[in-house]
């Protein structure tokens, strides 16, 4: 019962709420370094580099707004095509 709560909430919840906040970590730092710090995150992750704590909490506090956002227009185009 409480997962389909949540899941009610997240389907509710304003795809703004959630660009927002993606916007503004995915390209951060910007405009004082050349590359937005969740792409030099991921490139440290697939070149192997990514190894301090910090960095991988890092990555994941940027990453995630980022991830909600591909979820929540993944599950509403799952349930537009569901009706």
């Amino acid at each position: 019962m409480p997962k389909r709560r949540l899941l009610d909430w997240f389907d509710q919840l304003p795809l703004i709420y959630l660009l927002i906040p993606a916007l503004m970590l995915g390209i951060a730092p910007w405009p004082s370094q050349p590359a937005p710090h969740l792409w030099e995150k991921l490139q440290m992750l697939f070149e192997g580099s990514l190894h301090r704590p910090i960095d991988l909490f890092d990555l994941v506090l940027h990453a995630t707004p980022v991830l909600l956002v591909g979820l929540k227009i993944g599950r509403s185009l799952w349930l537009r095509s569901r009706r």
